[in-house]
């Protein structure tokens, strides 16, 4: 899932993510037209290969906030959306005649786009990702990080992380969750120097050195999206894709689906008799006839 401030990129970075335009049906646009802005939170299922095996995914493209006058509560109806995802899992648990394999709708991950200001977090991006995290795994991203120098690009991460950790607000991979030594070893390095990741995204590809590569052409040259001297893309990728993606569900799980089962379940503890968890009718059960004495 991706989400932050309108304008900020995301749909573009989620085709660049998985090379494909993934976050539109391609009989609707082409590579040369103008991406149309997001209207409406869409899933579309995409398949990825990576080393041979194929990985079947969903990105959620949902529209961007912050345009409104009144932006109070904006964050329910994506947090309404993950919940209905749990719920659905849930229901499917709890049927008697559960498929073997449950279908997975629920949202793994939510890539935050916060825009590259190099000043500070907006009060609504705080809120918002305070909400958000305590449902699905948030992973900060600093969108358009080719309009900040290095030393800009450096010192907004500091000033991101410092105020996410004040505000109380857990990113992925929360520390909390850190298995052993050598898990919090890897994901203190992660939080502290990668976390938010600057990225670039592009739909677009340029000749660079008789090579095609995706990037941003500017006056002073192009910005190649893949290259680690350029923005951090290609970390981003790796660490959703290839590093973390099995944690990521595993998390989901064991954390934040759980947290919610815990809670569904608690609330239908009062349920009428002949009725099971969340309105599932029971079949009868069969009257035992008592023995009769001889």
């Amino acid at each position: 899932m991706s989400k932050g401030q309108s304008g900020l990129g995301k749909s573009t970075l989620v085709n660049t993510l998985f090379k494909s335009q993934v976050s539109r049906k391609a009989s609707s646009w082409n590579r040369e037209e103008k991406i149309p802005k997001t209207v409406e939170i869409k899933a579309i299922g995409h398949v990825i290969e990576e080393g041979g095996v194929k990985m079947k995914l969903t990105v959620i493209d949902t529209p961007g906030f912050g345009d409104q006058i009144n932006n109070e509560n904006c964050w329910e109806p994506i947090e309404k959306y993950i919940n209905e995802q749990y719920e659905k899992f849930l229901k499917e648990e709890v049927n008697i005649a559960r498929k073997k394999r449950i279908p997975d709708t629920r949202v793994h991950c939510c890539l935050y786009f916060i825009s590259p200001t190099g000043h500070s977090l907006r009060p609504l991006d705080l809120e918002f990702m305070k909400h958000l995290s305590k449902v699905v795994n948030i992973i900060p991203v600093i969108a358009k990080a080719d309009t900040m120098t290095l030393e800009e690009k450096s010192e907004f991460k500091q000033r991101v992380r410092k105020e996410l950790e004040v505000n109380g607000i857990e990113f992925y991979p929360q520390k909390e969750f850190d298995e052993d030594l050598e898990d919090k070893t890897e994901n203190d390095k992660i939080r502290q120097e990668s976390m938010p990741f600057a990225v670039v995204g592009s739909d677009k590809e340029y000749q660079v050195n008789g090579k095609r590569v995706l990037g941003r052409k500017t006056p002073w040259g192009i910005i190649e999206v893949e290259n680690l001297n350029h923005c951090e893309f290609a970390l981003l990728r790796d660490f959703v894709i290839r590093t973390h993606l099995q944690d990521l569900k595993e998390v989901t799980h064991n954390i934040h689906y759980e947290t919610y089962r815990a809670k569904r379940l608690n609330d239908n503890g009062g349920l009428p008799p002949g009725e099971g968890l969340l309105g599932t009718v029971l079949p009868p059960v069969p009257a035992i006839p008592c023995p009769t004495a001889e």
